[in-house]
Formats: C-alpha cells, sequence, structure tokens
C-alpha cells in the first residue's frame, strides 16, 4: 500500500508530533513538530525537516548547528496521530548542545540533570 500523507491525523494547528530516536542506539533524541510538508520533504530528501511553530517556518534539522539528522526509518503509531523518525544523529540532537533533549529526570520528587552539555 502506498503512503498517503493525507492519512495521517494532525492536529488542529496542521501538525503531528515526531519523536526522533537514535537507529542505532534506540535512545530517545527529541521531539518536535511536523507539518504535511515537512512530512514529504522529509521523506523525499531523507533529511529530517520539522515545523518551527516559534519562527512559523520549517526547520532543516542541523541547517544552522551543523547536528544533522539523516532519515532511517519514518513510522507511523497505530492512531495515525504520532510519528516515529529512526535518524542517524550527527552531533547533538538538543539546542543546549546535549545528546538528547530530555536530560531532565525527576527522582524522588526532585529534578536531576542527567546529561552535561557535549564540549564544544
Amino acid at each position: 500500500m502506498e503512503f498517503d500523507v493525507s492519512s495521517l491525523r494532525f492536529n488542529d494547528q496542521g501538525l503531528i508530533p515526531a519523536i526522533a530516536q537514535d537507529a542505532a542506539s534506540g535512545e530517545v533524541l527529541m521531539m518536535a513538530w511536523m507539518n504535511a510538508e515537512a512530512v514529504a520533504r522529509t521523506l523525499e530528501t531523507g533529511r529530517v525537516i520539522y515545523w518551527s511553530r516559534s519562527r512559523q517556518a520549517f526547520w532543516v534539522k542541523g541547517e544552522s548547528s551543523g547536528h544533522v539528522q539523516t532519515l532511517v526509518e519514518f513510522r507511523v503509531d497505530c492512531d495515525r496521530d504520532c510519528l516515529l523518525v529512526l535518524v542517524d544523529q550527527t552531533g547533538p540532537a538538543c539546542h543546549t548542545n546535549r545528546r538528547s533533549c530530555f536530560y531532565t529526570g525527576v527522582q524522588d520528587g526532585l529534578e536531576v540533570e542527567l546529561m552535561a552539555p557535549v564540549a564544544s
């Protein structure tokens, strides 16, 4: 069956959450948003492209930082309202210069920093 981007369930703003996961390690790297065009461009180019809600513009991951996400596999969840992009991540995924955006844990009611920024 051929994939049809219109089969996805986008929210009221025309967006769908996309979770980026390292294809080799399985580590969850980040969550961002895609619109229909970002989905199509990601599949066409093999470079992961998100929609920046703050800038109201396409965000080609790594375009300015060099921390590129190359698409390895594209998955759709059972409800078709969330995406999983398995990627080959070059450099940190987080804008804070950490490997993952999920660097804060909650342990015994306290926030704990689980990883430091990558040294430049």
